[in-house]
């Protein structure tokens, strides 16, 4: 059967000529020149044994076996659409995203709801784990990294910056009357005090980490229940701002200086670049990116 089949690049653009009655309009819908597309319908013509348009000046015309073998095109080629987008339907009807627990408590549920009421047909799934997932063998569309950027074979689009600084409630900082230089948070209680960004943090202030090596150990595990225990007013925290715009802003929490720590480390969306123009993931990557930048004051956002 295969071999009874004339060549379907001739075929998709003889469909187009004939549906416009132009070769150039027919070029201009499938991105070709005017002269790959005369090759074609040559091809076809050839294949054939017999003219499928007439060419006159400035136009073209289906010729009899033209006209007969045109609406049967036409019709194949709804029939493969529909069925293409009956397939690609249900592969959309699922956006399976694979982030850091950080990433995902701190930020993407917070703003999640706006994809989704602009996108109430895509459901979403996120798939929260420290792993660097395989796009090539796991059922996940996008992930959110934490790293340098550099994945062979995905597409990466920064997002932010993983900087640090510490952050504390107000009541707690009114407790010794303000924080009104970095040492006064040697005066305080500290949460996960081993934790190596404070370390990186005491040496940008000028401070000696050698105190915090005597503090009660503690781990918490993440940035969600470090913020929370913040608020609560168990300590001063060290943490990532954008993942705490809104309680910075309602005076939940305070970072008394503008002093960042940076490991180099930042968050990414990815995803296999060959998957790039898949619609599910261009509307994901193109929310996302304009949503950070409205998060974090960017104005518009851009490397869409």
């Amino acid at each position: 059967m295969g071999s009874q089949l004339p060549p379907l690049a001739a075929i998709r653009v003889f469909e187009a000529a004939a549906r416009h009655a132009s070769f150039t309009k027919a070029a201009d819908e499938l991105g070709m020149t005017q002269a790959a597309v005369s090759y074609q319908i040559k091809v076809l013509e050839e294949r054939i044994g017999t003219p499928l348009f007439l060419r006159k000046p400035r136009q073209v015309v289906l010729t009899e076996t033209g006209q007969r073998l045109a609406p049967a095109i036409t019709d194949a080629f709804a029939i493969i659409t529909e069925a293409y987008a009956m397939a690609r339907g249900g592969a959309d009807g699922l956006l399976c995203i694979s982030t850091v627990q950080t990433f995902a408590s701190n930020w993407l549920a917070r703003h999640l709801g706006s994809f989704q009421m602009a996108h109430p047909s895509l459901a979403v799934k996120l798939d929260t784990s420290s792993h660097f997932v395989d796009f090539a063998r796991e059922d996940v569309d996008v992930g959110i990294r934490s790293g340098g950027g550099k994945w062979p074979g995905l597409a990466t689009h920064f997002l932010f910056r993983a900087d640090f600084s510490p952050m504390l409630s107000p009541r707690l900082a009114e407790s010794i009357g303000g924080v009104n230089t970095p040492a006064d948070f040697l005066r305080l209680p500290i949460l996960d005090p081993n934790d190596v960004w404070w370390k990186q943090w005491f040496g940008l202030a000028g401070l000696s980490a050698d105190e915090l090596a005597r503090r009660p150990g503690s781990s918490m595990g993440s940035q969600a229940a470090l913020g929370s225990a913040a608020m609560a007013g168990h300590g001063v925290a060290i943490l990532t701002p954008a993942f705490f715009t809104a309680e910075l802003a309602d005076g939940r929490l305070i970072q008394p200086f503008d002093l960042f720590g940076d490991d180099g480390h930042a968050f990414w969306l990815v995803y296999p670049e060959t998957r790039r123009n898949v619609p599910k993931i261009r509307a994901f990557r193109e929310w996302l990116l304009a949503e950070v930048a409205v998060s974090l004051g960017r104005g518009e956002a851009v490397g869409m």
